[in-house]
């Protein structure tokens, strides 16, 4: 999941950042309503948190700009006016929530969730799986089987990204932009390295493989290997997939 982050204040920008980044979140900042404007136009978002107060354009005018351009993007709008009118006032502009300062992270997490669930239609599962390796996103617990798993930060948002898309191949440059959630050097091995520390966590101690290569395209997690032409499906356990 990605969001945007508009506020201009640094030490709740880095709050705000660093707690969702530790939820699995990949998270873009801009500290202005006109670079957060840009960004929601050039980048597709899941959410965006949008401060009032902003230099340049302020952020129920960003928020304004975005829906006069048809841009559906949940938004979550932060603000230190608590009056009724001020929250009318953010919710007319195009809002989909507002939440008042000082706030608590957890609820802030709480709200971007919600509107996530919400945008999407769908509700947002709790446990991911994926053959015996299970994942709960409210626990943050992981295991295999009856193993424990303790996974970094990172290692965990990387797993999660995996396990929400099973089966399907990740370039480097995705998982760049979801984990980190920003631009490196395409020749960079830090997706390498991570992928290396996860498969030493979920795959080497055990019989089977889950994360895999697909060389020259990216990385995949699946608990099945493809039949030939002849075959006709997925089969699980009795062979596992090269990597």
């Amino acid at each position: 999941m990605r969001v945007l982050l508009v506020e201009d204040d640094p030490t709740i920008a880095q709050f705000v950042e660093k707690g969702l980044r530790e939820a699995g979140y990949a998270v873009d900042h801009a500290a202005d309503g006109v670079s957060g404007l840009e960004c929601a136009l050039a980048e597709p978002y899941d959410a965006a948190i949008v401060d009032v107060m902003l230099p340049r354009m302020d952020g129920l005018a960003t928020i304004d700009a975005l829906r006069a351009r048809g841009v559906r993007l949940p938004v979550l709008i932060l603000s230190a006016k608590r009056s009724v009118d001020d929250r009318v006032r953010g919710l007319q502009a195009g809002g989909d929530d507002y939440l008042t300062k000082p706030f608590a992270f957890a609820e802030l997490l709480a709200r971007v969730q919600a509107l996530i669930r919400r945008s999407t239609g769908a509700a947002e599962p709790t446990r991911l799986a994926v053959g015996d390796l299970t994942l709960d996103l409210l626990t943050r617990k992981v295991q295999r089987g009856a193993t424990p798993i303790d996974l970094r930060p990172r290692e965990f948002a990387l797993l999660e990204y995996l396990m929400r898309n099973p089966g399907r191949v990740l370039s480097k440059t995705m998982i760049l932009s979801h984990v980190w959630g920003y631009n490196f050097d395409p020749s960079t091995n830090v997706v390498d390295v991570l992928v290396s520390r996860l498969r030493d966590r979920i795959d080497r101690p055990f019989a089977s493989r889950l994360l895999h290569t697909v060389r020259g395209v990216g990385y995949v997690l699946r608990a099945c290997w493809r039949a030939g032409r002849s075959g006709s499906g997925c089969h699980s356990g009795t062979r596992p997939c090269s990597s």
